[in-house]
């Protein structure tokens, strides 16, 4: 098979490219102990491979899985067909909006990277990997297979034997007579550079053999021994040693650490780190082996997990110039609870256009061959690893090389629309698209993460995530009014001057920044907002152009477009806008939130409802303002059940708890239609903190509808006594009186009047 990676003309042999050494379409793996997974009913244990725990109640003590009969990435998921927001129309933002308004692109920076020192985050537990003996590790019987050796130069085959011919390891392809060799190089007890004692042989790539060694000047530690590229050219081999050299000034604690580079006998040699555990890729084979050789990915919060953890690396390497190029599942070996970023043979300098390119079919960026690699290339070959690992995606390497398959059409994507549109940014066929440093996406993934264990768990948030972009959304009785603001950039230069002013009332406020100390983003975003709050929404479209003019991937001014739509009642719109934020932010609640809102007032109810739910499940910040808006889009369908226990999410602790109770009321008296929902209602209105002429207004509405029960079935029992029409018309009279003195409008009490008096009884007197 020829390489695939652009430029090259090398052969891949034994999954692995002979020249520039990018690993092709058929790569093989390792393979760990992996016991048979039980079927039919629970047995007590853990079944994820590597996991040592039983299951209790349901779940692995150890790792946190549920039993394989509820595992939810073994079982197959009903595709939902209302939970994504595909079908809506997004506000035309970044790439998008060069293309369609001809302007160039720019991108802001952003912050560096933060560690979390745990798989996970502290939100769920992957469970460890078991450390290997490197003594162990070691092929007693090191030999490619015959059906991986093909000749580097025409693809023959060789060394493969044929009648009356033996297979061999060293020689000539009879083709193009171009030499081969497979043999191993380096034996047990071979000393290279009078320092490495080489133990064994661990696998085959496409730089030669990989070798086990001991580095008898430190204490005998474990090595690794690499072979690299141009050994057959010494003055190559020098160059080649001397440009890798600052892979060894490289020190992360995520990232295999670079000891030496050596020759021996006229080849040259990577000298690293020993990481004895499991690489993911190798995770993905175990965990198919033991479901009987069926693809079983991995959950999804282990995935984000795994990424999570191991992006503070590509953060390192950022900020020294420095591209990984070639990330996939092969390349992270977990060791424990911990994680090692290996390979570091493709890296090479950000600009660098003389070095080789490594890369992988699909996983590499598409622009890489015409552009060259990037951190935004970098941030590619992240979601695609992320794809790969969440799910089963066979035409990756083909099909969708450089896309994705519809979210339908996968459980995991279907289940989890943050995940699909966190995928949809990092792999943007425009790299300007994507996201702009490898913390912007750990951030977004570690929201995404909490989505998605917060699906798996409860539907009611027990705990809070502080936002860097978005405010705490607030408890109104105004649904807009509930929407989170946005947090001010404090990397703005106004940023002080902006803090100082931020209390003032909006007309203050929108005069004071009429002539700020310096114009600045965050200036025109905060006139934008007070613009909005005055009701001047002109000012506040001139505010979100400016916005787009200077910045096409500005999402702060899509956010704004979207309240000034909400604002006109251009409902449509502002699903479009707020749709185009979710998209830039796949990991925030904020977006989300305002989505839900959106499509409950554009007739989305479906959707909305969704969205609020994840709101709800996901962050007790939001969890009053989402169950407000489920407990409206229930008690406009009919839904009394369902309206009312939304409201009962609201936690009494919260300070929405009194207007959930005054809803509370205000469903039970609009939807009771029989004796005991107007009992149950009657309590709820006395219990609420109701303004007296809203609690006797709520009274009389129930009495009313009492006594036409009455007229029709006879007594009923209201309050524990039973009582006939006429008494409740006698109570609703009164009522009514009550409401007559507690109004000052001498009409409305003239109203009210004439209504007790309707129900006097008839005399002759």
């Amino acid at each position: 098979m020829k390489c695939r990676q652009p430029g090259c003309t090398g052969t891949i042999v034994d999954g692995y490219c002979d020249v520039c050494g990018m690993p092709g379409q058929a790569m093989p793996v390792g393979q760990g102990q992996a016991g048979a997974r039980p079927s039919g009913r629970a047995t007590g244990r853990c079944t994820q491979p590597g996991c040592t725990g039983s299951i209790v109640d349901g779940y692995c003590d150890v790792c946190g899985s549920p039993s394989q009969a509820s595992d939810p990435a073994s079982a197959p998921a009903a595709v939902p067909t209302t939970r994504t927001s595909a079908h809506l129309g997004s506000t035309a933002l970044g790439s998008a909006r060069v293309t369609s308004f001809g302007r160039r692109p720019t991108r802001r920076a952003a912050g560096q990277p933060t560690s979390s020192g745990q798989i996970g985050a502290g939100l769920t537990r992957v469970p460890p990997a078991p450390a290997i003996d490197p003594a162990k590790a070691v092929l007693p019987h090191p030999e490619v297979p015959l059906d991986a050796r093909v000749c580097a130069r025409c693809s023959a085959k060789v060394g493969q034997g044929a009648k009356d011919v033996a297979s061999r390891s060293e020689g000539f392809c009879p083709s193009c007579g171009a030499p081969y060799s497979y043999a191993v190089k380096l034996f047990p007890g071979d000393v290279v550079a009078g320092q490495y004692e080489v133990i064994g042989a661990l696998a085959h790539g496409g730089m030669g053999w990989i070798y086990l060694a001991r580095d008898r000047n430190v204490s005998g530690r474990w090595v690794v021994l690499k072979g690299m590229l141009n050994t057959g050219d010494p003055d190559a081999l020098a160059a080649t040693i001397g440009e890798q050299r600052f892979l060894a000034r490289v020190e992360h604690p995520l990232i295999v650490e670079i000891f030496n580079f050596v020759t021996h006998q006229g080849a040259g040699y990577i000298v690293m780190e020993y990481v004895g555990g499991r690489s993911l890729k190798q995770l993905l084979k175990q965990r198919m082996v033991a479901n009987g050789d069926q693809v079983d990915p991995l959950p999804v919060e282990w995935s984000l997990a795994f990424l999570i953890e191991i992006l503070p690396a590509f953060g390192y390497l950022h900020s020294l110039n420095l591209l990984y190029c070639d990330f996939k599942p092969d390349n992270v070996i977990q060791v424990g609870d911990s994680l090692k970023l290996i390979d570091l043979g493709g890296v090479r300098h950000a600009g660098d256009e003389d070095s080789a390119i490594y890369g992988t079919v699909g996983f590499q960026a598409p622009e890489v061959a015409t552009l060259g690699p990037s951190i935004a290339s970098d941030i590619y070959t992240v979601g695609r690893t992320l794809m790969v690992l969440s799910a089963d995606v066979p035409g990756y390497r083909s099909q969708y090389e450089t896309t994705l398959p519809p979210a339908e059409e996968l459980p995991a994507f279907a289940e989890h629309d943050s995940l699909y549109r966190l995928l949809l940014k990092c792999c943007a066929p425009d790299p300007n698209d994507r996201f702009t440093s490898a913390e912007e996406l750990r951030q977004q993934m570690l929201g995404v993460l909490r989505e998605v264990v917060a699906s798996r768990t409860s539907a009611v948030a027990t705990t809070s995530a502080p936002s860097a972009l978005f405010d705490p959304p607030t408890v109104s009785s105004e649904r807009s009014g509930q929407l989170p603001r946005l947090r001010l950039d404090p990397a703005d230069l106004n940023a002080d001057w902006l803090h100082r002013i931020a209390d003032e009332a909006p007309a203050q406020r929108l005069k004071a920044l009429s002539s700020p100390p310096s114009q600045s983003p965050a200036v025109v975003v905060a006139r934008g907002q007070a613009a909005l709050e005055t009701g001047d929404l002109r000012l506040l479209d001139r505010c979100v152009q400016r916005l787009l003019d200077e910045d096409p991937w500005e999402w702060r001014a899509v956010w704004l477009a979207g309240l000034g739509a909400l604002a006109a009642k251009d409902y449509r719109n502002a699903q479009s806008a707020f749709n185009a934020v979710y998209g830039q932010l796949p990991g925030e609640l904020a977006p989300k939130l305002a989505l839900a809102l959106a499509c409950e007032l554009g007739g989305e109810f479906d959707l909305a409802e969704s969205l609020y739910q994840t709101c709800a499940a996901t962050d007790q910040a939001y969890l009053t303002p989402a169950a407000f808006g489920l407990s409206r889009l229930r008690s406009n369908r009919g839904d009394l059940a369902g309206s009312l226990q939304a409201l009962s999410l609201v936690p009494s602790t919260s300070r929405g708890y009194p207007e959930s109770l005054r809803l509370r009321a205000g469903r039970m008296v609009s939807l009771a239609a029989d004796p005991d929902g107007i009992n149950q209602a009657l309590v709820a209105v006395e219990r609420a903190p109701l303004e007296l002429v809203e609690n006797r207004g709520y009274r009389a509405t129930l009495l009313e509808r009492a006594a036409r029960l009455a007229d029709q079935r006879g007594p009923l029992t209201i309050s524990g006594k039973k009582v006939e029409a006429a008494e409740l018309r006698a109570k609703l009279a009164d009522t009514y009186r009550e409401l007559a003195r507690l109004t000052d409008d001498p009409g409305i009490r003239a109203g009210w009047v004439d209504l007790a008096n309707s129900l006097r009884p008839w005399s002759l007197l």
